[in-house]
């Protein structure tokens, strides 16, 4: 698997965002990727040093629509997070911007 076919997308979130100060960054994984899959992928993206990779299996919430009169049930997809703690002095940021600290 790629480095860009592991990381999907940064997890940009106010709870995110209080981590990035404890030099942690939060990003939505390809579901079956290792630990060690996503550490050599940040490390080569960003060119950061990853001290350690927490994941977490994130269950997809039930959902209820409403169209044309008709109540239907759905759910959203289930996703893979993982947490990563850079090495002190170091800073993950994205197209020039640092969205993790604002």
């Amino acid at each position: 698997m790629e480095a860009r076919d592991v990381i999907i997308a940064p997890r940009i979130s106010e709870k995110s965002m209080a981590e990035a100060l404890g030099h942690q960054y939060s990003f939505t994984v390809h579901p079956e990727a290792t630990k060690t899959q996503i550490r050599h992928a940040i490390e080569e993206i960003f060119k950061v040093n990853v001290i350690k990779v927490n994941t977490v299996n994130v269950g997809g919430k039930r959902r209820n629509f409403a169209r044309r009169g008709l109540r239907t049930q759905g759910r959203t997809k289930d996703y893979k997070k993982a947490i990563v703690t850079l090495k002190a002095g170091q800073k993950i940021e994205l197209g020039g911007v640092n969205y993790f600290e604002q």
